[in-house]
């Protein structure tokens, strides 16, 4: 029996160099491609906007594919992206959060769904891995799979992969985590690939036009957190009415434009209450915390953590801070801060020991 890799391709440069880099040491592999968002929210022959998963996407990785002498499928996972990625990203914002849907898309099904497609392919041959083409690396260290940054610091790519458990990781390859950006980009050109100059994708890939309170309210079945309320203004222990909103899944922590409040400092979003549907408004300083929880929490470096100082990162390519970590149970965490940051309930906190993914969870 022999090994076979599958290799998940978008169709933008990065997967395709994946794909080259992982045929030359293994060349029994194939490219697949995932149809994942419905013609419902983005018609089929949308051109428009720096989003993946396009009739034009799934074209250039098999023309890619062609080139390099591999196989190439295309996958109907629409119905699980409806449900894994699309229903908890109108969950979480109708919740009073702020979703990260490219982690969900990747936990559940880059990995969990491919890897569910790839055992039941593989037929005589063991489809032993998944790669991809995120910038990070992975390392056997003392029986255990750990999860690394990329050596390209302006492309690391560990924060949304924190999920990846060690059966996943043991299964997973990612062969650009070495690479800097140029060097792919130079690579795809000498291997004279259609996508060699493709812009990198950006934009969330169900809502191209980049206007997420308008897809909610086009496609959420509850209107939880999409009717007017108040602005309200926590002065002298008094709430005070600012204004109305718009409904406060429109709104993130931290932000400050956009809110159409005139006031004699600037005024940011520092709070929601979702009963009460009010959108609590501040100075930038009332946004931050030093404490906070954490769900679904997942331990890459060690079997558990227990008062362990590390660095914590709760946006994506934001800044680190240094913190303590107790794990209160399996899955969730409490983090103190040594010093405050906005914390966004719905968005990943990743924690780092040194450029070591220790683990990660979703901020409750």
């Amino acid at each position: 029996m022999s090994e076979k890799v599958i290799i998940a391709m978008s169709g933008g440069v990065d997967s395709s160099v994946a794909a080259f880099l992982v045929k030359k040491d293994r060349p029994d592999c194939i490219g697949v491609t995932l149809k994942l968002v419905s013609d419902k929210y983005v018609p089929s022959d949308f051109s428009g906007g720096r989003t993946c998963c396009s009739a034009d996407d799934a074209f250039d990785a098999a023309s890619v594919c062609a080139r390099l002498g591999i196989t190439h499928y295309t996958f109907n996972f629409k119905e699980q992206f409806e449900t894994e990625v699309i229903k908890r990203f109108i969950a979480v914002y109708a919740d009073g959060g702020t979703p990260n849907p490219c982690i969900d898309c990747n936990r559940f099904l880059k990995w969990k769904a491919l890897l569910s497609r790839a055992d039941e392919i593989g037929g005589d041959r063991t489809v032993s891995f998944v790669a991809t083409g995120h910038y990070a690396r992975i390392e056997q260290r003392g029986g255990r799979y750990l999860l690394k940054k990329g050596v390209d610091v302006f492309k690391d790519q560990s924060y949304v992969l924190f999920f990846l458990t060690q059966e996943q990781l043991s299964r997973t390859l990612l062969p650009l985590g070495n690479y800097k950006k140029s060097e792919i980009r130079a690579i795809a050109a000498a291997q004279d690939f259609i996508n060699a100059e493709k812009r990198d994708s950006q934009d969330i890939c169900f809502v191209p036009s980049g206007d997420y309170a308008a897809f909610l309210r086009e496609h959420a079945d509850t209107r939880r957190g999409l009717t007017s309320g108040d602005f309200v203004h926590a002065s002298g222990g008094a709430l005070e009415t600012l204004g109305r909103h718009d409904g406060y899944a429109c709104y993130t922590i931290g932000q400050r434009k956009g809110l159409g409040v005139s006031y004699a400092e600037p005024l940011y979003v520092c709070g929601k209450d979702t009963a009460a549907n009010t959108v609590t408004l501040g100075r930038r300083e009332d946004a931050f915390c030093r404490r906070f929880s954490v769900t679904d929490f997942n331990a890459v470096a060690a079997d558990r953590f227990d008062n362990e100082r590390l660095t914590v990162c709760t946006r994506y390519h934001g800044r680190e801070y240094p913190c303590t970590l107790c794990q209160t149970a399996p899955h969730s965490a409490e983090v103190l801060l040594d010093e405050p940051a906005v914390a966004v309930r719905g968005q990943a906190a990743v924690f780092y020991d040194g450029d070591v993914v220790a683990g990660g969870g979703i901020i409750v």
